[in-house]
């Protein structure tokens, strides 16, 4: 990839190719589930930028992302990124629709995850070129440039690109001011460190007790597995942080739909704000059904971290199937697909909460957050980003966040670049942990 973009007074281009590489790797955790496929784009010109990109998963499965990044690694090598983002809904078609990797997906699964690792790539390049974080470069951008962006295949019943066109141009209004309040007091965040299943009651409020004093007013719990500990686990966590802070719930695809809204009958005593993924993500007449049923108990359902694509999106704001939109960085075919998301989300007036729970995802999605706050929704009302703290210590640029919330990166890019002795320790399976790990299963 040449370097590209507006040409500068004395720049001057090479034409040689550049290369792409893919490597999976092992962030340290207390155990070895959390993974990353992270690709690294070169460019050709000496002491020229690059750019890193990075798709979150779970442990096994790793290489396989690893290897679909390697497929569609024809498709950028040797290009120039000014032809690239001069033409991006080209491209993004282009890698969408490779044929033979078409078939095993399409636009789903792990040929959309390893697209969104290149196209993360491309974004961290592109706004290091251009000198802004991400959410900048965002911000800045001329709405018709924007949306040149964005392939609106399959969603034009619901949103067209003169109706995105409008919502961008509304959003003009007060976005200094927007900007302006987001550099000073950040992007409010909820924290999902507190309770996790599994979790002993002692570490619980340990954990509650800590976040509280650190500023936290949001707290998610995970539900699911057993009622009564649901309860129990449920009326600790509500009275350790008072009636007034804000309580959510997260089931991660346990139930089946009537087993979500009794399940949840019996939960709604404790006013949680919302229930995220109760059951099947595909599942969007049940999600609607159940976001019916739980409108009279003052409970929202929320669900997206493992939505497929837009047009997933855009059926579960036609069937009014939830109250809550979280986008993800990775899952989706990176900001090009998030962008048309935040556009149709802003159309239903759904508030978008981003999925921030693994590996990087909170570097890179608080950067649509930001954008979508100060260019598309103008809003915070009912609207947070998930926060997690673990595993930031493995990137060159963690996130900040001070009371409560993210505040805006200030470094060019996209966040995704990790630390070279990360990558280096945690690469499977030659990596120095690996090694040690699977010395031990061997053992």
């Amino acid at each position: 990839m040449n370097r590209g973009g507006a040409e500068r007074e004395g720049d001057t281009e090479s034409k040689a190719g550049s290369r792409l590489r893919a490597v999976s790797t092992e962030p340290d955790h207390t155990d070895p589930d959390y993974s990353a496929a992270y690709v690294v784009l070169e460019t050709d010109v000496e002491d020229g930028f690059k750019g890193y990109g990075i798709t979150f998963t779970l442990g096994k499965g790793t290489e396989v992302v690893a290897c679909a990044v390697n497929a569609l690694a024809h498709h950028v090598l040797n290009k120039d990124l000014g032809d690239i983002v001069g033409d991006f809904r080209g491209f993004y078609r282009q890698l969408t629709s490779d044929g033979q990797l078409r078939w095993i997906g399409p636009e789903k699964g792990v040929v959309h995850l390893a697209t969104a690792a290149v196209l993360n790539a491309v974004w961290d390049l592109w706004a290091k070129q251009e000198g802004k974080p991400l959410w900048k470069l965002l911000v800045d951008m001329d709405p018709r440039m924007l949306l040149s962006c964005i392939d609106f295949r399959y969603i034009t019943d619901v949103l067209t690109e003169e109706e995105a066109y409008g919502i961008l141009q509304k959003g003009q209004i007060g976005k200094k001011e927007r900007e302006r309040q987001m550099l000073m007091h950040g992007y409010p965040a909820y924290t999902t460190s507190c309770a996790w299943l599994g979790y002993s009651d002692d570490t619980l409020k340990q954990l509650c007790t800590e976040a509280l004093q650190d500023g936290w007013t949001r707290f998610k719990v995970k539900v699911g597995a057993d009622l009564q500990d649901d309860i129990r686990r449920c009326r600790l966590i509500r009275n350790m942080i008072g009636p007034e802070k804000t309580l959510m719930m997260d089931a991660n695809q346990r139930w089946d739909v009537p087993e979500a809204i009794e399940w949840m009958s019996k939960l709604a005593e404790f006013k949680p704000l919302w229930i995220e993924e109760p059951t099947s993500p595909d599942d969007i007449l049940g999600h609607a059904t159940i976001s019916k049923a739980l409108v009279p108990l003052g409970i929202g359902v929320a669900t997206g971290e493992q939505c497929h694509n837009r047009v997933i999106f855009k059926q579960l704001l036609q069937a009014k199937a939830l109250q809550f939109l979280q986008i993800d960085s990775c899952r989706l075919g990176s900001v090009n697909e998030n962008l048309s998301v935040l556009l149709m989300a802003k159309k239903f007036e759904i508030p978008v909460c981003p999925h921030a729970g693994g590996v990087g995802l909170c570097e890179l999605v608080q950067h649509l957050i930001i954008f979508d706050f100060i260019s598309v929704s103008a809003s915070l009302k009912n609207r947070m980003c998930e926060y997690v703290d673990h595993l930031h210590e493995h990137f060159r640029y963690p996130v900040t966040i001070k009371k409560a919330s993210y505040m805006p990166p200030k470094d060019a890019g996209y966040s995704t670049e990790m630390k070279e002795e990360s990558v280096k320790k945690h690469q499977y399976p030659d990596g120095e942990v690996w090694k040690k790990l699977l010395a031990a299963q061997n053992n």
